[in-house]
């Protein structure tokens, strides 16, 4: 399993996927607002990178779990 797999059945409802997006977000602002800028590019780029994933190259397939296993 790789460490930044988000393709995972967690993630397959809009809910779940907004509110990922939303708190690593504003955790950034947080951060950048009490002035800690290190902190705010490492959730910035997290909250970028999920909302690339659960937005712009979402597909529903990538998302159901193996039946295998």
């Amino acid at each position: 399993m790789k460490f930044f797999d988000l393709r995972i059945p967690f993630f397959l409802p809009l809910w779940r996927r907004v509110v990922t997006v939303v708190l690593t977000g504003g955790w950034a602002a947080f951060e950048l607002a009490n002035g800690n800028p290190g902190w705010a590019v490492i959730f910035g780029a997290a909250g970028a990178f999920c909302a690339y994933e659960f937005f712009i190259v979402f597909d529903p397939e990538n998302f159901k779990g193996d039946k295998d296993t």
